[in-house]
């Protein structure tokens, strides 16, 4: 990979830009906890050659969300699983806006 793809891939929610370490910087929290979210499944980062935990900025807003609803109280494991579901409402419901955008061109007046 140049370093030209690097860059160009740091544009991607899904890339694996950050450490352990700078994620949990970022998020104010700390490592334990971003381990206890892999382990409640949440979130699995991926590994570096040398075995080191990546996150993408996906994984981040999700670990950002849980982090809000355990300083609410909530326990960690219902967090993540409130996290998940979320996270699978709003995919479900932009694919039905796609599905609805795809029916009204294919028949406009069906749609009148």
């Amino acid at each position: 990979m140049t370093a030209d793809d690097t860059f160009s891939r740091l544009d991607d929610d899904d890339y694996p830009a950050y450490t352990m370490g700078r994620a949990a910087e970022m998020l104010g929290t700390t490592q334990g906890f971003l381990r206890a979210i892999g382990e409640a499944h949440l979130i699995t980062p991926l590994r570096s050659a040398g075995g080191h935990r990546r996150y993408s900025r996906y994984q981040l807003r999700m670990a950002a969300r849980a982090r809000e609803l355990v300083d609410q109280g909530t326990p960690i494991e219902a967090a993540c699983r409130i996290v998940i579901l979320e996270d699978q409402l709003e995919e479900a419901q932009r694919i039905n806006a796609e599905y609805r955008r795809a029916a009204k061109s294919a028949n406009p007046t069906a749609a009148a």
